[in-house]
């Protein structure tokens, strides 16, 4: 006991002081935690070298690992995924595990006779790191973007598709119909169980508990455990256990609060994980790099191919196509998590699960530096992707410019197209229908461009930060252009130099600009705009009529008003 205190305690330490080294270094936390474990680890300075420390560590890690992707796991939003989210999906699962087994197999990896070292990597292979990805589009307020619903869609399915995987692995050695089916009663008897047990008698008891925190936490670590604990009397693991357990409680009332709760928790025990999976890294071989790279390699050209031709073929643009094949291209935390249930099973070798931790860890740096560049990269690679004949959405377009047209421009240019140009659309289709045959909107967005186009409007599919764009779309013949999308959101670009690339295509036009930053009004004025919008304004003013309703009584009045303004409304971008 004494020992396995001890090793926590360096674990903590040598986590957290290279967990610091990662954070002014801008990389990736789990790589520090990595490093720490093979540092204090056996195959490293040897500080820890208790096999039976590093076992109960890591499958403490694990379970609430897990317990805490169920609770981060969206049953709602998977009902409501779109059919591009799901046709995705589908093509980047299916298509990487069929690509996963001839690649494996073919490079000399077993499957079968209880060994199944390629099957478990091409699993391994189709799952991309949730914590990267969100961290990542996060920083670059991309989350609700169209590429960023596509991915955390993606992301989510992912996950389900992991959970049916860990439901089989146990029954690896004996797969037959018989053994598959009644793995399947089995997990169907654990879920049955874990959400009529959520749904009827939990609620009831966290309502009594809801003042008390620390019964709170107390409550959710109990369910973590109990439903592991049915889990292996049902001669499944403990740890398919907690991910039932994590996403039964995922829908119920308390979900929030119990994961604020268990969050520091969680990362404690996340922490330990990532550290002991360290400790099982040896010094590599040529053949452990090897493979590594291999891994490395198979994951970032299968991502390339299985997620960008489904959404291509949906007809989603090719930056709308290759945005979430590169938001996607790294390997899973939940990879690791089945790659170690390998382990455990005796279903795969060290050196292939010391393979698969060091992809990760190559692919958690190169995918942090892509992904903040994505936008560079994609428009390096659309151009290439025309020349061999695969056509965007504009194809349309620049056949009309190859014969000398850029097609009739209109009087009101909307240069990109995001909330507060849905609005604007909107408000006009109310007010005055007829202004909108006067509008041209030019944005990426293939959603944007399909439904736009449906309504009989005028708009081109391009790029506004590129010049030919704009040449091209007529914007030296408009008479207003707005540039309606915040700094933030822009990509390429930011409106001052918007401003200026308009003023010096069309000398004579309105140019209405957009400011975040109350210091920014000026710098847009110098730089040739006519007017400038400052959204906090609008939206102080609104609030202020808000709170003289209210202290007038009349807040009920002024919702009723507003709910028959949303109800008259059709916005391309809810």
């Amino acid at each position: 006991m004494h020992e396995l205190i001890r090793d926590i305690t360096l674990c903590i330490l040598f986590a957290w002081g290279l967990g610091l080294l990662a954070h002014f270094s801008r990389q990736p936390l789990i790589l520090a935690y990595l490093i720490a474990g093979f540092f204090i680890g056996p195959f490293g300075m040897g500080w820890v070298k208790s096999q039976e420390s590093i076992t109960v560590i890591s499958e403490l890690g694990l379970i609430f690992m897990l317990f805490m992707i169920g609770l981060e796991i969206d049953l709602k939003k998977i009902v409501r995924a779109g059919k591009v989210i799901l046709f995705a999906a589908g093509g980047q699962l299916i298509g990487g595990v069929l690509l996963g087994i001839l690649f494996f197999v073919g490079i000399g990896l077993s499957m079968g006779n209880g060994h199944f070292d390629a099957l478990y990597l091409c699993i391994a292979c189709a799952l991309s790191s949730t914590v990267i990805i969100v961290k990542v589009l996060y920083e670059k307020r991309e989350l609700d973007t169209l590429p960023g619903r596509i991915t955390l869609g993606v992301l989510v399915l992912q996950d389900i598709f992991a959970i049916l995987f860990l439901a089989v692995q146990p029954s690896l050695d004996n797969l037959q119909v018989s053994v598959i089916l009644l793995s399947v009663a089995r997990v169907g008897v654990l879920v049955a169980t874990a959400l009529v047990l959520s749904r009827y008698v939990l609620p009831w008891l966290f309502h009594q508990i809801a003042r008390r925190p620390e019964l709170i936490l107390l409550g959710a670590l109990a369910w973590c455990f109990l439903i592991g604990e049915i889990a292996e009397r049902l001669h499944l693991s403990r740890e398919m256990g907690s991910l039932v357990a994590g996403v039964s409680l995922s829908t119920f009332p308390y979900a929030l609060d119990v994961t604020a709760k268990v969050t520091t928790l969680r990362d404690f025990f996340i922490t330990l994980f990532f550290v002991s999976l360290g400790m099982t890294i040896p010094i590599p071989g040529l053949s452990v790099i090897g493979l590594a790279l291999a891994i490395a390699a198979f994951t970032v050209v299968s991502r390339m191919v299985t997620t960008f031709v489904p959404l291509y073929l949906m007809k989603q643009g090719l930056r709308a196509s290759l945005l979430p094949a590169i938001n996607l291209a790294q390997i899973s935390e939940f990879s690791l998590v089945v790659i170690q249930t390998g382990v455990t099973a005796h279903h795969i070798s060290a050196e292939t699960s010391s393979a698969a931790s060091f992809a990760f860890v190559v692919l958690a740096v190169l995918s942090t530096f892509v992904m903040s560049r994505s936008d560079q990269v994609t428009r390096g690679l659309i151009g290439p992707l025309k020349r061999i004949g695969l056509r965007d959405l504009d194809h349309k377009h620049e056949a009309d410019a190859g014969h000398g047209g850029h097609g009739e421009a209109r009087r009101i240019v909307i240069l990109g197209f995001f909330r507060a140009a849905s609005a604007l659309i909107a408000e006009i289709e109310r007010r005055t229908p007829a202004v909108l045959d006067q509008i041209t909107v030019i944005d990426f967005n293939p959603l944007v461009f399909r439904t736009l186009t449906d309504r009989g409007m005028h708009v081109v599919y391009g790029d506004i930060s590129n010049v030919d764009t704009l040449v091209h779309a007529g914007v030296g013949k408009a008479e207003l252009i707005i540039l309606s999308i915040p700094d933030s959101l822009l990509k390429g670009a930011d409106n001052e130099k918007l401003v200026r690339h308009v003023r010096s295509l069309n000398p004579s036009a309105k140019i209405v600009a957009t400011a975040e930053i109350l210091a920014n009004v000026n710098d847009l004025y110098e730089a040739g705009a006519d007017y400038v919008t400052v959204t906090r304004l609008s939206d102080a003013d609104e609030l202020y009529k808000v709170i003289e309703a209210a202290q007038a009584g009349l807040l009920e009045d002024k919702r009723a008003e507003t709910d028959v303004l949303l109800s008259e409304r059709r916005e391309v971008l809810p």
